[in-house]
């Protein structure tokens, strides 16, 4: 019985190692951060991965997408938010649609204000000022809340070039909704 038992423990290990082996060679299914690079349109935000056996896209396809913003990003960092724009608009690029065809809008409001102002305002280097340029650049509306504004005391004046202030979220999404833009739940 004992030779029963160190030989099933052998194949046990023997198989166990065969297994290991197997899975240290075999290429990873799943994307890790190494696998993200820059987009082509927006190349210095937005990192986006390919994806094995995702449905193509036509490249016909058109997108108009609104983000609701409320979450401001921690101080002298960026907001994970924003670039959220940035990556949409860099993977559907990289998945066949033409860079025209990816419209998106942005709507902030509440503590994320604080990412669309100027350093003065800001009181410091404001890290979303390059971001939120490149976006501009991209063709990217963003809107700031002017109650949020009111209620921050930020004027016109105080914003990154490009933004714009509307009278109020829910009237720059209800506008927004009018012109065929579909909100992002993320």
């Amino acid at each position: 019985m004992l030779i029963e038992t160190c030989e099933a423990r052998s194949m046990v290990r023997h198989y166990l190692c065969t297994a290991l082996v197997a899975l240290a060679m075999a290429p990873s299914v799943f994307a890790g951060p190494d696998d993200f690079h820059a987009g082509s349109v927006i190349k210095d935000f937005g990192r986006v991965a390919a994806v094995k056996g995702a449905t193509a896209l036509d490249e016909n396809a058109t997108f108009k997408v609104a983000f609701d913003i409320s979450e401001a990003a921690k101080p002298g960092q960026i907001s994970r938010r924003l670039e959220s724009a940035a990556r949409l608009i860099n993977m559907h690029h990289a998945a066949g649609v033409p860079a025209a065809n990816t419209q998106v809008a942005i709507v902030v409001h509440g503590g994320a204000s604080k990412d669309l102002v100027n350093d003065k305002k800001y009181g410091d280097k404001n890290a979303n000022a390059a971001l939120v340029s490149a976006l501009i650049d991209a063709g990217v509306h963003i809107t700031l809340c002017g109650q949020t504004a009111a209620y921050y005391d930020i004027e016109v004046g105080d914003l990154l070039p490009g933004v714009t202030m509307g009278v109020s979220a829910m009237t720059a999404h209800a506008l927004l909704q009018q012109a065929g833009y579909t909100l992002n739940p993320f």
